[in-house]
């Protein structure tokens, strides 16, 4: 299969997996996926294992508060190979309601958030086998007003300008 072909026909597993999840069709998702999927969001650890654990995940963290209305995802890269894709994106939104696949028990604080994400999505016959889904979340908490930056060598919001502009300067050394 040419490079091209492969990396539509994942695009098009990826995209109708997506596009089910943000519609919060919970039976719709989980026909995208494998017999046996799995999911972890890694910095929280929250996930699911088989095809009862994923449902569970998705109806109880997931669908109805994947993200606040005012979500916006930005790509930055994605790569393909013949059983994964990897997707670099930033994720900006208001923290408006519960978000518990990201931070659970975390009451909304009506923040602003921007954070890059790397989600890595294993295709299995046109199907999604698993996602591991990589975030910041010091920078997440930060921006949220839930953990205190001063002393520790994280960052809030700027973290992703440094991810759009390279140039810009080093928030803990300065040259000189």
């Amino acid at each position: 299969m040419a490079v091209d072909d492969l990396a539509a026909r994942i695009d098009a597993v990826f995209d109708r997996h997506m596009q089910a999840e943000l519609a919060g069709d919970l039976d719709g998702t989980l026909a995208t996926m494998s017999p046996d999927p799995h999911l972890v969001n890694v910095p929280t650890m929250v996930g699911g294992q088989g095809p009862a654990g994923v449902r569970r995940f998705y109806a109880n963290r997931l669908v109805g508060q994947f993200f606040p209305p005012d979500v916006t995802f930005t790509p930055l890269s994605r790569t393909h190979s013949a059983e994964r894709l990897v997707d670099e994106l930033i994720i900006r939104f208001t923290h408006t309601h519960r978000v518990d696949w990201m931070l659970p028990g975390v009451e909304p604080t009506g923040r602003r958030v921007e954070v890059a994400f790397v989600v890595i999505v294993g295709i299995e016959a046109d199907r999604v086998s698993y996602e591991h889904i990589y975030w910041d979340q010091a920078t997440v908490l930060v921006q949220l007003g839930l953990l205190q930056a001063e002393g520790l060598p994280v960052v809030g919001q700027g973290a992703v300008a440094k991810l759009l502009d390279p140039s810009l300067p080093d928030p803990f050394f300065q040259e000189g």
